[in-house]
């Protein structure tokens, strides 16, 4: 027994105890910690910044009462639904809902017919009567199949 517990420590101060380290050069960087690729990326967090925040800023700093957006039948973030109804007049529809949290929502739809086949939609979400966003869907075409069959419609030209 003595004699197997000599040969495992004299195995195990025979063999190294660590790998062998490979040598690291300390000039190399990573890509992501080289200064031009650092100045690159801080440039684009910049300028993403400037176009998300400070140009709409300015640009309701530059109307605050939204006017001009009112004369150019536009309108934008921050306007109340009195200054959109200036601007675009009532929405055909006005879908109403609350968040868990007790904030009312609106959803306001606006049709524009192109022609009798065919109707583009507007949307606008308006939270605690501020407008927070929209967008605009475009051709809803109505197919002659699509109206119902029992009801008298219009011809539509092919």
């Amino acid at each position: 027994m003595r004699q197997l517990i000599q040969e495992a420590i004299t195995t195990m101060e025979q063999t190294p105890s660590a790998p062998e380290q490979v040598p690291v050069h300390e000039d190399e960087q990573s890509f992501i910690r080289r200064p031009l690729v650092r100045k690159i990326i801080y440039a684009g967090l910049a300028i993403a910044f400037l176009m998300m925040v400070v140009v709409p800023l300015a640009v309701q700093l530059s109307d605050p009462d939204f006017k001009k957006h009112i004369e150019q039948r536009r309108v934008m973030a921050g306007m109340s639904k009195d200054q959109v109804l200036k601007s675009w007049g009532g929405p055909q529809t006005i879908n109403t809902s609350f968040t868990k949290e007790g904030l009312r929502r609106e959803e306001w739809i606006f049709e524009d017919w192109i022609s009798t086949a065919e109707v583009k939609h507007r949307y606008l979400y308006f939270e605690e009567g501020l407008l927070i966003g929209g967008w605009y869907e475009g051709s809803g075409e109505r197919k002659p199949t699509d109206l119902p069959a029992d009801s008298p419609h219009p011809k539509i030209p092919r």
